[in-house]
């Protein structure tokens, strides 16, 4: 089929690409050049294993295209991916002009009947606003589908090739079955394809997502429990894990959750909720928890080093909200940093990924934050190692080197990466989320 996707982040990236590779002809447009000329040039300009090689090989290969113009695109195309941004605005919502501006975009090129696919997460009721937003601006016929996305950075290439779901969400026999034909290749066991309406496809994105944060705030309210009480929450966790209506997976506690999807979403359909006079108050919770959790790690550093860090300086191990990716959004890593170096400290940083966004984003810290290629480097006269991202370099270290780096063997653990006793029998002062020490 020939495609278009218009946005070339991270969704409309590993789409095209993806897309690209089962034998489509394929076009991506975006309004940032430099960005447009990095991809013509083979390299993908954010961080996901791999996409670039992907990239590279159907660039050569001229079923995958990049452009800043998108009327031949549109033009040629039989499905229309809008894959732009949908940022939280002020209050909570997501901000929709990027959707709406790209919408009339589309309606000024559409050439013979199309289908339009929103493929980026938005609100219960933008796929109508798409629609009447298109239908003002041109007379040819075309549908609309929602088609949300479930990609989980770091393995996002394998989550489109071998999706566990597709959704559909439309009322048009036609487009749907189009759409369903697209993702043929990919979905082998056809059951798994689940049509529904356009709004039950928009609540089903919000829902997954919500849902997902939510047991983590749950398991993290229990590994604070678990500290009061005495409790080990790795034990806890473990025993929960084989019910297999819990099941093994967001149940590790840790420093919360960050990037670009749980936060915005969780706001989002909590402002949803509000706008429709309908009782959030388990979201309101999951929120909450949250933002008290990214700030579990600076607690810890005030339990031992005091409120006045002046003097102190602390090794910081992971910036990126999860390990396999550089995006640091909302990444509680971020909010440690800030949290210590308003209170005097200085930072020495390690991130195997994430090094450059980082700096970004603490620009105004730019006097207290050190960033260190390697990680043993930042160890070099800390008071105190914290860990907040589960790297797989991190995971076995070699702990007489921490021991001769630091000023004092005191690590701070937000991923709960080693044994207490191990770590007890080794020397060190270490503090896990939820377990006994």
């Amino acid at each position: 089929m020939r495609i278009a996707v218009m946005g070339t982040g991270y969704v409309g990236l590993v789409t095209g690409a993806c897309l690209a590779s089962a034998g489509n002809t394929v076009t991506c447009v975006d309004v940032d050049a430099a960005k447009i000329a990095e991809l013509n040039q083979g390299k993908s300009p954010i961080y996901e294993a791999g996409l670039e090689a992907l990239i590279q090989r159907h660039h050569s290969e001229g079923r995958l295209t990049f452009t800043t113009e998108p009327a031949e695109a549109i033009k040629s195309a039989q499905i229309v991916f809008i894959a732009v941004g949908t940022p939280s605005d002020t209050d909570g919502s997501a901000d929709l002009r990027y959707v709406l501006q790209v919408s009339e975009t589309i309606a000024a090129h559409l050439d013979g009947y199309t289908v339009v696919v929103m493929k980026s997460t938005v609100p219960v009721g933008t796929c109508d606003q798409i629609r009447e937003r298109i239908a003002a601006n041109t007379a040819v016929e075309f549908d609309v589908v929602s088609n949300p996305e479930f990609l989980k950075e770091g393995t996002a290439v394998g989550d489109f090739m071998s999706p566990a779901r597709v959704i559909i969400g439309s009322d048009s026999e036609r487009a749907a079955k189009l759409v369903s034909e697209l993702y043929g290749p990919f979905m082998r066991r056809r059951e798994r394809i689940v049509r529904m309406g356009v709004r039950s496809a928009e609540m089903t994105k919000y829902a997954s997502n919500a849902m997902l944060a939510t047991k983590i705030s749950f398991m993290n309210e229990v590994a604070n429990l678990c500290e009061a009480v005495g409790a080990d929450v790795e034990m806890v966790r473990q025993g929960m894990s084989f019910d297999e209506r819990i099941g093994p997976h967001f149940i590790f506690p840790g420093a919360g959750y960050g990037g670009s999807c749980f936060p915005k979403d969780v706001r989002a359909l909590q402002r949803l909720g509000h706008q429709h006079g309908a009782h959030t108050s388990i979201l309101s919770a999951v929120h909450d928890v949250n933002e008290r959790q990214k700030l579990k790690l600076a607690a810890a550093v005030q339990a031992r080093f005091g409120e006045d860090l002046s003097g102190r300086s602390f090794a910081i191990w992971g910036l990126s909200f999860k390990p396999k990716t550089d995006d640091v959004r909302e990444a509680p890593a971020l909010e440690t940093i800030r949290w210590l170096a308003e209170r005097g400290a200085t930072i020495r940083a390690h991130d195997p990924a994430a090094r450059d966004n980082a700096a970004g984003e603490l620009a105004e810290l730019a006097q207290r934050v050190e960033f260190f290629g390697d990680e043993y480097d930042a160890l070099r006269g800390a008071d105190a190692l914290v860990i907040h991202t589960e790297w797989s370099i991190y995971r076995s270290p070699d702990f007489d080197r921490i021991k001769a780096l630091l000023t004092a063997p005191i690590v701070l653990d937000g991923r709960n990466l080693y044994d207490p006793a191990g770590m007890l029998e080794l020397g060190f002062d270490y503090y896990a989320i939820g377990r006994p020490r």
